[in-house]
């Protein structure tokens, strides 16, 4: 939908705009009005058909001043055809000649008893709507002015056999009048067009909009209308059925689909049916009404299966998650006390060495269901990542010196390696550390620190930049890999097997990537993909 422009044709009022095509049609309405009141009023002077009023005073002076405004009405039809000069130049031009005109006319008629004063209130009003704003007034005062100078002239040169200037008054009062009523009109055109043209936008925008949002849906749509023809299909719709044109019948495109809606319709409780395409991919459809409208219009929802059962396996898992967090919390402090009641117990100093273990093995046991449960709420309290732009190299080296200090580690046991030195990052830094302390607290306990540094390699991979932690543990083989970052997955007998499935968890709340294998040659090991922040602004 195109807007077309707006013009502001007083030059005394810039805030007054209106269409520019509206401005231009109005100019030829007015025009065509003028050329039938000149047309007319010089056709009935030389068929001698004038009314007693009309010429009556002086006939040359009326043949005069009619021919002229004519002709001066033929002379504006070139520049309204070419429309040059502008628009307010032309409407106010038009105007000012019937008030420069009309008085002769009306004086040639027998002053303003003739009733030709009327025709100049027509010319204001057109004035007012044509160019509005404060135009209008100088229109209204120029006629006003107009009608008096005839009248005062008639009165020195005593044509008449009376001069009414209390007439002449009212109708120069009138004219203002009629400027502005014109004006209130006008005004009042202008909002209304201006509303109109502001929704006429927002319509546009929100067809767009919903465009766009249906075109991208997973989900395929199809719009059917009452005689079961298919009006609008969005592009995952059309990748599902390709032979789908518009106003084909949904019959001839899935018989089996077009079945199913017959039974929905026949009885809506029955909605959803599940069907394969023609390359046996399975679907699930929905049907549902669009509005009351008559004649209806009936919406198809194509979804993949297995996205539709995944979504639904997702909403089990998080319902599940839910649960076990508040099962963790619950068992949380009764553990607590079983702890503590050990420690107790361990300090006895009567307790026997057999029994001494047994407790070492509850304290244990204790500590590491405790780290469990603390994994479970860490995970259930995750918030919505507060990304930051960091300069990647100097977060890590200043993390691995706080983390080498709480471990009590030496200088030799992490080696900072930065083969390439990226740009700047757009993480969550609680989040980025979090990580990296989980995959190197993994390498520390793994990895064979005693063989050599664990190395935290930087780099950039496919344009990505990345930290990677080396370590000189034995390589995963392929069936622990593809369970590799599954809760409680582990390959430890001491491990939760949550730390891996936290960290790729917190890393895709960050658009980031964690993934185990090896690149450019490199030793096998965990990266963490990163998202550049220079790239993520100008996606942004």
């Amino acid at each position: 939908m195109e807007h077309s422009e707006t013009i502001a044709p007083c030059p005394l009022s810039k805030q007054y705009r209106i269409d520019a095509t509206q401005a231009w049609n109005s100019l030829t309405v007015f025009f065509l009005y003028r050329l039938a009141l000149g047309g007319t009023l010089v056709l009935l002077f030389f068929l001698n058909a004038l009314p007693s009023a009309l010429g009556g005073f002086s006939p040359p002076l009326y043949a005069f001043s009619a021919c002229l405004y004519l002709a001066s009405i033929f002379l504006a039809a070139i520049p309204l055809s070419l429309r040059r000069p502008a628009f307010g130049f032309q409407a106010q031009t038009q105007v000012f000649v019937d008030i420069m005109l009309i008085p002769f006319i009306m004086l040639a008629s027998g002053g303003i008893g003739s009733g030709v004063g009327a025709l100049l209130g027509l010319s204001v009003a057109a004035g007012g709507i044509l160019v509005g704003g404060r135009c209008a007034i100088v229109f209204a005062a120029l006629a006003s002015l107009a009608v008096l100078v005839e009248e005062v002239y008639a009165d020195l040169g005593d044509l008449f056999h009376s001069t009414n200037y209390p007439y002449a008054g009212m109708l120069g009062a009138s004219y203002f009048g009629i400027a502005l009523l014109a004006m209130v009109l006008a005004r009042r055109a202008e909002q209304s067009e201006a509303i109109a043209a502001q929704r006429g936008i927002d319509v546009e925008n929100l067809q767009q909009l919903n465009s766009f949002i249906i075109q991208n849906m997973q989900s395929g749509i199809l719009a059917v209308d009452s005689h079961h023809r298919i009006r609008l299909s969005n592009e995952a719709a059309e990748r599902l059925y390709p032979h789908a044109p518009h106003c084909q019948s949904l019959e001839s495109v899935c018989p089996f689909l077009a079945q199913h809606f017959q039974r929905w319709l026949a009885d809506p409780a029955r909605n959803g049916a599940d069907l394969k395409t023609a390359d046996g991919q399975p679907l699930h459809a929905r049907f549902t009404r669009l509005g009351r409208t008559q004649p209806p219009t009936y919406m198809i929802f194509l979804e993949d299966s297995a996205l539709r059962n995944e979504r639904v396996q997702q909403s089990k898992l998080a319902s599940l998650g839910r649960l076990t967090a508040s099962i963790a919390h619950e068992i949380r402090n009764p553990l607590s006390a079983i702890n503590h009641a050990s420690q107790l117990l361990e300090e006895c100093p009567g307790l026997g060495d057999k029994d001494r273990r047994l407790v070492q093995i509850i304290i244990e046991h204790a500590a590491r269901l405790n780290s469990v449960i603390e994994n479970v709420l860490q995970l259930s309290r995750r918030g919505e990542a507060r990304r930051e732009t960091l300069p990647l190299v100097e977060t890590l080296a200043d993390w691995l010196r706080e983390f080498e200090a709480r471990q009590g580690l030496g200088p030799a046991q992490f080696l900072l390696d930065v083969k390439t030195r990226p740009p700047q990052i757009s993480v969550d830094p609680t989040h980025f550390k979090q990580i990296v302390e989980n995959l190197c607290s993994n390498a520390l306990k793994y990895g064979h620190p005693e063989l050599g540094p664990i190395v935290l390699r930087v780099g950039r991979a496919q344009g990505e930049p990345y930290v990677a932690v080396l370590d000189h543990g034995a390589p995963l083989d392929a069936e622990t890999v593809q369970h590799l970052f599954e809760p409680f997955f582990t390959t430890s007998s001491t491990g939760t097997g949550l730390g891996l499935y936290i960290s790729r968890e917190l890393a895709e709340l960050n658009q980031a990537r964690l993934e185990y294998g090896a690149i450019n040659g490199e030793a096998r090991g965990f990266r963490l993909y990163l998202p550049d922040a220079e790239k993520n602004s100008v996606a942004l």
